[in-house]
């Protein structure tokens, strides 16, 4: 493709905001409208300036629009992401960009049938925090790297709508479960590593029909195993991220990446004092003298989530290879349903 590309979002809620923001921001593209089923939402994009169309099909037949990005409930993703492929557009979809691997499939295999760019908002890969626990496990800071905990939680239950509702494909799994997976599944491909098995647990405290929160226990072939969890009722704060290697620790509390890094420069100590640990004492668990460790600040990476767009138009381009490929949505589409499997059977999922 050559000039700037035209673009247009379907459903314009809450990331459909984003979407038409990110449009707006990034060179390359221009937006040419959106559409959504809700005529209050068309009403308020116009009151914005910004084109309202008719109908799906209207936007569709739009010669003008090369790229088209789905913003609708889940379970409206496979149709509308085909019928726009089918349409000649490239497609961008919201995660979680189907109900299951089978899905998945159809939509794939209609990017090939229709020789078209298709591909999944993995926004998350450029999260900051994301990004500083990276580097710091990447940068050998920690030495061997053999633990690694990514946590998300909040305190009130299931937001209302389709998160709440199985057939949308609704629950935590599928809503921030999505991101957290990818991003563990992102920095183990980094080192060639592949999942070896996974135990999970979903929770049902404030809702019945969909998982309000979930922990997976993940092993790989190499590198550290992985503890991802999400929870929706949860009063005290838990660290978003926790890092464990043979040379030290690191904890990033939030998504501001407040947090440090304690790393041992002498394992050796004389004279460790026990200390009372409930009806009994330990020189085990007692706490490390000051001398024989350094703590540091975290230095924040710095990103921006534009990149995800300015990937896909340098892609529609030629410029670039598109970063969010087929197999890692079937990877990580796979991965969660044998969260899913191994917590109505109980046991362990092998891969």
């Amino acid at each position: 493709m050559s000039g700037k590309l035209g673009g247009a979002v379907i459903g314009y809620g809450g990331m459909g905001h984003f979407h038409v923001e990110k449009m707006c921001e990034v060179r390359g593209i221009g937006l040419r409208g959106i559409y959504d089923i809700d005529p209050k939402r068309s009403s308020e994009a116009q009151s914005k300036g910004i084109h309202a169309y008719e109908s799906r099909e209207a936007l569709l037949a739009d010669p003008k629009i090369d790229l088209v990005t789905v913003a609708t409930p889940n379970d409206f993703h496979k149709e509308i992401v085909i019928a726009a492929l089918k349409a000649g557009k490239n497609v961008i979809c919201e995660k979680p960009v189907s109900l299951d691997s089978e899905e998945l499939e159809e939509m794939i295999a209609a990017a090939k049938q229709y020789d078209r760019l298709f591909t999944v908002h993995q926004n998350r890969r450029w999260d900051e925090d994301f990004l500083t626990i990276r580097k710091i496990c990447e940068s050998g800071t920690l030495g061997r790297v053999f633990r690694i905990e990514s946590r998300v939680h909040g305190s009130r239950g299931i937001p209302a709508g389709w998160r709440e509702c199985k057939r949308q494909g609704g629950g935590m799994l599928l809503d921030w479960g999505v991101h957290l997976i990818d991003q563990m599944l992102t920095m183990m491909r980094a080192i060639g590593a592949k999942p070896v098995s996974v135990y999970g647990t979903c929770t049902n405290v404030t809702n019945t029909e969909c998982d309000d929160g979930f922990t997976a226990l993940v092993r790989f072939d190499k590198g550290p195993e992985w503890v991802v969890e999400v929870g929706t009722n949860t009063f005290v704060q838990i660290p978003r991220w926790y890092a464990m290697g043979e040379n030290g620790s690191a904890v990033i509390e939030d998504w501001a990446c407040n947090g440090k890094i304690v790393r041992v420069h002498q394992r050796t100590e004389n004279n460790v004092a026990p200390i009372s640990a409930g009806a009994g004492l330990t020189r085990t668990m007692a706490p490390r003298n000051e001398k024989t460790i350094h703590t540091y600040q975290l230095h924040k990476v710095k990103a921006d989530w534009s990149e995800y767009y300015k990937n896909v138009v340098a892609t529609l381009n030629g410029r670039a290879e598109i970063v969010v490929k087929h197999d890692e949505l079937r990877q990580s589409m796979k991965f969660i349903e044998a969260v899913f499997e191994s917590f109505r059977t109980g046991n362990t999922i092998r891969f």
